[in-house]
C-alpha cells in the first residue's frame, strides 16, 4: 500500500474510515487491472454506483471528477466502481464482496487496506459501454424563474421553456 497516497486521500476526505479504504483499494485494483494513472482530462472514466466516502479516493487517485465529466454518479446504492480507459476502450467493474465476518470499524479498515484485492472485490465486465465525453451545452433562460440552465435540462411546460426546478411533472401512477 502506498502510505503517502493513503494520507493524501485521508487529508482530502477529512478522516480515515472503511468507506475511504474501499475506494482507495478499488483504485489500486483499477490501476493494476487497466494500467491507468491520473487522468488530466477525460482519459479515464469512473462510473460510481454510490455517493459514499470511497468516491473521494477515486477523485484523488484517478483524477476523475464531476467537473471534468469523467466521474459519473449512477446511484444503485452498491459499493461498485466501473473504470474505463478511453484510448483502449477497456473497462472493468469492481464490486465489493459481501463479508459476514464481525469486525470493529478499525479492524475492517485494516482488513480493507491490507487484504489481497481478490479477497475484497469481484471483478466483472461492465454492464454498459463507456460514456461519451462531456458536452458543453448552451445556456437557456427559464421563462418562469429567470435562471439560466443547460439546454439539455430544460423542459417544456404550458408552452414555456422551464428549468427542472420549475417544471411540474405529470404523473398518474405509471409511465
Amino acid at each position: 500500500m502506498d502510505k503517502k497516497l493513503w494520507e493524501k486521500c485521508v487529508s482530502f476526505h477529512g478522516h480515515e474510515c472503511p468507506g475511504l479504504a474501499i475506494g482507495f483499494r478499488a483504485c489500486e485494483a483499477a490501476k493494476e487491472k487497466l494500467n491507468i494513472g491520473f487522468s488530466k482530462d477525460e482519459e479515464i472514466v469512473c462510473v460510481t454506483e454510490n455517493d459514499a466516502c470511497g468516491v473521494d479516493a477515486v477523485q484523488v487517485i484517478t483524477g476523475c471528477t464531476v467537473g471534468k465529466g469523467n466521474l459519473i454518479f449512477r446511484n444503485t446504492g452498491k459499493q461498485a466502481y466501473t473504470f474505463f480507459r478511453r484510448d483502449t476502450k477497456e473497462g472493468i467493474r469492481i464490486v465489493l464482496k459481501p463479508s459476514d465476518r464481525e469486525m470493529t470499524r478499525e479492524e475492517k479498515m485494516k482488513y480493507l487496506l491490507n487484504a489481497p484485492l481478490e479477497d475484497i472485490f469481484e471483478f466483472k465486465k461492465p454492464r454498459f459501454d463507456i460514456p461519451e465525453k462531456a458536452r458543453i451545452f448552451r445556456s437557456v433562460k427559464c421563462e418562469n424563474c429567470g435562471e439560466m440552465a443547460a439546454e439539455n435540462k430544460i423542459r417544456l411546460m404550458e408552452g414555456k421553456k422551464v428549468c427542472m426546478d420549475c417544471y411540474e411533472d405529470y404523473f398518474r401512477g405509471w409511465n
